[in-house]
């Protein structure tokens, strides 16, 4: 699934294509996704021109005229292309074309349609129920040690399912919470309410660190994820855990990197660097 490095690289790069352009039509190949398409999806959208588009957790905002916003959640296996020349013939996991008045199609496909694609009011963007619950964003000053202690305060639940609830961090998912516990040297089946304020500052500032890289080198590609430009991410080369079951430490050379499942979930640790 497609994690907040991944949803922000998208964002940025369709940024210089959509904002302060205008939607001449939007195609839909189907009924809807993970939730049907809202009633006239298309009419409402085309002629709009859209404002700015911004992200909240794994969700993308495109706002538009008329204090219309369009969310858009790539689920698991979504990603979508900007499309200017030699436009190909859609294919069968190709299920809308959103195509500006520059001649410019972005092309959601999503093979198994877990995604989301909706329309929302701007005035309830806030209240909405796919946002309402969401936790801070990493990157921004609302997410700190002390914030995070108080989310953690007294829960029984790991440190690896805790950072994995959106409503105690946004756009957290399985790869970066692996990443980022291994820099910290925190052991994933710790108990959240056993992270001090040491550790808690030192996973905060980890977190960001992390993120950051993984935006700055277009995301992690594993399976699914391609930048909307069709090229690959590249932080799967900076791993140092995630997908790495029984190899060798790269940082003590002691051990074999380990996975476990963890609420259904894959966790991946060095039992030695990690306590």
């Amino acid at each position: 699934m497609p994690e907040l490095p991944e949803v922000e690289t998208v964002k940025r790069a369709l940024t210089p294509y959509l904002e302060n352009t205008v939607l001449s039509s939007v195609i839909t190949r189907r009924k809807g996704l993970r939730f049907p398409f809202p009633d006239q999806f298309s009419e409402k959208l085309s002629g709009k021109r859209i404002i700015n588009i911004t992200r909240r957790g794994k969700y993308l905002l495109i706002y538009l005229e008329e204090d219309l916003v369009l969310i858009i959640h790539l689920g698991m296996s979504g990603h979508i292309r900007v499309l200017q020349k030699n436009i190909p013939i859609p294919g069968k996991h190709d299920h809308i074309d959103f195509i500006t008045q520059k001649g410019v199609t972005i092309r959601y496909n999503d093979p198994r349609r877990f995604g989301i694609v909706t329309l929302a009011k701007r005035e309830f963007i806030r209240s909405h129920k796919l946002l309402k619950n969401i936790g801070p964003e990493p990157l921004s000053n609302n997410f700190n040690a002390v914030v995070l202690m108080k989310k953690l305060n007294g829960r029984n639940l790991t440190i690896k399912c805790a950072l994995l609830d959106q409503k105690i961090v946004a756009g957290l998912g399985n790869i970066y919470v692996s990443e980022s516990l291994f820099r910290s040297r925190i052991s994933p089946k710790r108990l959240s309410k056993n992270i001090g304020i040491k550790k808690a500052e030192e996973l905060v500032k980890i977190i960001r660190i992390v993120l950051t890289e993984a935006i700055n080198a277009g995301g992690s590609t594993l399976n699914n994820h391609r930048r909307p430009d069709g090229k690959l991410g590249y932080f799967q080369h900076q791993f140092f855990v995630y997908g790495k079951n029984g190899e060798l430490c790269g940082h003590c050379e002691k051990v074999k990197i380990k996975k476990i499942i963890q609420a259904g979930r894959s966790t991946f640790f060095c039992s030695n660097c990690q306590r």
